[in-house]
């Protein structure tokens, strides 16, 4: 997941760790020691091996600040639009798409998921597999998770799924890299999404996403399906331009309700969007206003769209996939109905 979603912004937050306060290896610490006897109890590791593992992992300040800090700015539409839907980013989705044509077929009839969908999460993660983190996953998920404490749990957790799905994988834990929150490959998995959604799509053996794109391919479909995604089913659509000029002032709050669809159609035409997509029986619908660098966009957002920001929960990242699919889609990018 794109790692826009794993910050946790604590303001002022600048504690000295431990790891720079005298101690010079983590498995010295006493909390990296009772992390690892419940581990052994837990799930049947070698104690000396986990703490091999810790005596290789390196504290990374730049971690923390990454973390710490907001995501940049806080982008409006616009700006993220911006970074995303590129003339190179489309060129190179469709290129992508052509060259797996046939594993992105063979995941629209196992899971439902149109090719240009998952081909644009793809590039929206990782630019199609040319950006996959500088970190070593273990240096950031210790790091986080024995030296931030706001959110240590969380972290705990996933540094226990990555010393599981290490072992599972039969992958050198010191080599695999990632963002700086811990998500690996090509589709940017957390390890505790790796090992709950990823697959192994062609059948080689191996469930791997860090460099096999076909699995990548499967694992981000099958993650989407796994969230609820519904074949054929609507995702987005702009708010037709008559009925904007139609909605009145009070009808305006209706576009910031949240990411979870809770409106009626019914709802929605009393309101004054009388225009709406096709819609499957009982759907709801999440209205969203779009800030532009001058002027807003007005979308209708479906079940699928919801199942889009379960994979990084922000509209813009979810928007920003769909319209990258759009543009896939009118480039050619397409699967054939079942």
């Amino acid at each position: 997941m794109l790692v826009l979603g794993l910050v946790f912004f604590v303001p002022g937050y600048a504690e000295v760790p431990a790891a720079m306060n005298g101690v010079t290896s983590y498995a010295e610490r006493e909390d990296v020691k009772a992390f690892v006897k419940d581990l052994v109890a837990e799930a049947s590791f070698s104690e000396a091996q986990l703490l091999g593992y810790f005596r290789q992992a390196r504290y990374k300040q730049a971690i923390i600040d990454a973390i710490t800090r907001p995501v940049e700015k806080t982008l409006i539409w616009g700006e993220y639009r911006a970074i995303f839907l590129t003339v190179r980013r489309r060129q190179e989705g469709v290129s992508f798409a052509r060259q797996h044509r046939d594993s992105l077929q063979a995941a629209y009839d196992r899971y439902g998921v149109p090719a240009a969908i998952v081909a644009a999460v793809l590039g929206v993660e990782t630019n199609y597999g040319r950006n996959k983190g500088q970190y070593r996953v273990l240096d950031a998920l210790v790091t986080l998770a024995f030296d931030y404490p706001p959110r240590q749990n969380f972290f705990r957790k996933e540094l226990r799924e990555l010393l599981l799905l290490a072992r599972e994988e039969q992958q050198q834990i010191t080599a695999l890299k990632g963002s700086y929150a811990g998500a690996m490959g090509w589709g940017q998995f957390i390890p505790s999404s790796y090992r709950h959604y990823a697959v192994d799509f062609d059948a080689d053996g191996q469930r791997d996403i860090w460099n096999n794109p076909v699995d990548a391919i499967g694992s981000v479909a099958n993650y989407l399906h796994q969230h609820g995604w519904r074949r054929d089913g609507f995702i987005a659509a702009p708010v037709d331009v008559a009925d904007l000029a139609a909605l009145s002032e009070a009808s305006e709050d209706i576009f910031n309700l949240g990411l979870v669809p809770s409106l009626s159609p019914e709802a929605l035409q009393q309101l004054g969007v009388s225009r709406l997509p096709t819609l499957a029986v009982g759907e709801l619908i999440s209205p969203m206003r779009l800030q532009l660098e001058q002027g807003q966009e007005y979308w209708l957002g479906g079940g699928n769209f919801y199942v889009i920001t379960r994979y990084n929960h922000s509209k813009l990242y979810a928007m920003a996939v769909f319209q990258l699919s759009e543009a896939l889609r009118r480039a050619g990018i397409a699967q054939q109905s079942d």
